[in-house]
């Protein structure tokens, strides 16, 4: 039986794309193929590799090119994307080459705290200054704008009345790498 390939798209340190490749490991129908990211200097390139996990990195005006990036995914046999803490906005074409194929973690309860510039801690800061009672994580497909898809899951936490911007985070990452895997071997193999 052939393996289901996935392409993580990350941008910065990479906690969940690490968590995806510990997950996928000795996967009996699932491996990550590689990662991607935007940034040449993002922790998660050297965490992949050091890995074993194949990894690429290119710059926001070839990320930008849709063609490029079915290109690579074609060389590559990729089945699945997942954006991991990717922080740019996928190509219409890219995202409708892989239409109910690519997944998105969002730290929030979409579409609240959603779109552009909603990431990591502005996404709590946000969820902070507005009092909310409660927070959590959307894992989602990608459509060709920023956290619009059809969402797949989510998942709460309470806030607590001292809750912090890092204790919140710890809390979200907490969720993520909970539930992330699951969601997606679940998505993958349905």
């Amino acid at each position: 039986m052939t393996k289901q390939r996935i392409a993580i798209f990350a941008s910065g340190s990479g906690s969940n794309a690490m968590n995806l490749i510990q997950y996928f490991k000795n996967h009996f129908s699932i491996e990550v193929g590689f990662v991607m990211s935007n940034r040449n200097t993002a922790p998660v390139l050297e965490k992949a590799k050091n890995a074993g996990v194949k990894t690429y990195s290119f710059s926001n005006k070839e990320v930008a090119d849709a063609d490029f990036l079915i290109a690579l995914c074609q060389k590559e046999n990729i089945d699945w994307v997942i954006l991991a803490g990717y922080l740019r906005l996928i190509p219409a074409a890219f995202s409708a080459q892989f239409e109910n194929r690519m997944i998105n973690l969002h730290p929030s309860l979409l579409p609240n705290y959603g779109g552009k510039g909603m990431y990591g801690e502005n996404v709590h800061k946000a969820v902070l200054a507005n009092n909310e009672k409660e927070t959590g994580i959307t894992v989602h497909y990608v459509n060709a704008e920023f956290d619009k898809g059809r969402i797949i899951a989510q998942f709460r936490c309470e806030i607590s009345k001292d809750e912090t911007v890092s204790s919140l985070q710890e809390k979200i990452h907490q969720l993520e790498h909970n539930y992330l895997p699951k969601i997606v071997e679940t998505e993958i193999l349905a």
